[in-house]
C-alpha cells in the first residue's frame, strides 16, 4: 500500500539543473536544463514527474501525473492481485485424542494444504500430561502420516515449552 502512495518531485520540486527528459511514451527527448523543460511541459499541459531522482543527471518523464499515479496505482493493484498470499495455519491436537477427532483434524490441515498455506501442527500439554510426552509424539506422527502424501515436513517435531510443534509444508505444483 506505501507503494501507492510514493513521493514523487513534479516540476518545480525538481532541484537539478540538468535534467534527462522522456515523454510519456518513454523515448528519450535528450538532457537539457530544468527551466526549458518546465517551458515544453506548460506548453504541453503536462507535468514533469522525476522518475529517478538519483541517476546522474535525473531522469524526469514529461506526462500527466494524475494520469501516470492511476496506471501506476493500477499496476500495483495487478501485482498484489496476482501474488499468492501463503500462510501459516494452526491445528491443536491433544496428546489423547481420539481416532476420529484426528482424522477431523487432518482433514482440515488437508484443506489448509490444498490451499497452498503451511500447517503448523501443535499439541500442547496440560498439566501432568507432560509426564506422558511418547503419547504426544505418537499423535503427531500420525497426523505427519497421514498427511504425508500432500506434504513435506518442513520443521521437526519439537517441544517449545510445554508444546510439541512441528511443521508441514506443501509439495510444489508441477504443471
Amino acid at each position: 500500500m506505501n507503494n501507492l502512495y510514493k513521493h514523487y518531485r513534479i516540476n518545480y520540486q525538481i532541484q537539478a539543473l540538468k535534467l534527462r527528459l522522456l515523454d510519456d511514451t518513454g523515448k528519450q527527448i535528450g538532457i537539457i536544463d530544468k527551466q526549458e523543460a518546465l517551458r515544453m511541459a506548460q506548453s504541453q499541459e503536462k507535468d514533469l514527474v522525476e522518475i529517478a531522482p538519483r541517476a546522474n543527471p535525473p531522469v524526469v518523464k514529461l506526462i500527466d501525473f494524475k494520469k501516470f499515479k492511476y496506471l501506476e496505482a493500477k499496476k500495483n493493484k495487478e501485482s498484489r492481485k496476482s501474488s499468492k498470499n501463503v500462510g501459516m495455519k494452526e491445528i491443536r491436537l491433544s496428546p489423547f485424542i481420539g481416532e476420529h477427532d484426528l482424522n477431523t483434524k487432518v482433514a482440515q490441515a488437508t484443506e489448509f494444504l490444498k490451499e497452498g498455506n503451511q500447517v503448523k501442527i501443535a499439541i500442547p500439554f496440560r498439566g501432568r500430561e507432560i509426564t506422558r510426552k511418547e503419547f504426544g509424539y505418537n499423535t503427531m506422527n500420525k497426523a505427519i502420516e497421514k498427511l504425508a502424501a500432500i506434504s513435506k515436513v518442513s520443521r521437526q517435531p519439537m517441544f517449545e515449552g510445554r508444546v510439541l510443534v512441528a511443521g508441514l509444508a506443501p509439495f510444489k505444483e508441477t504443471r
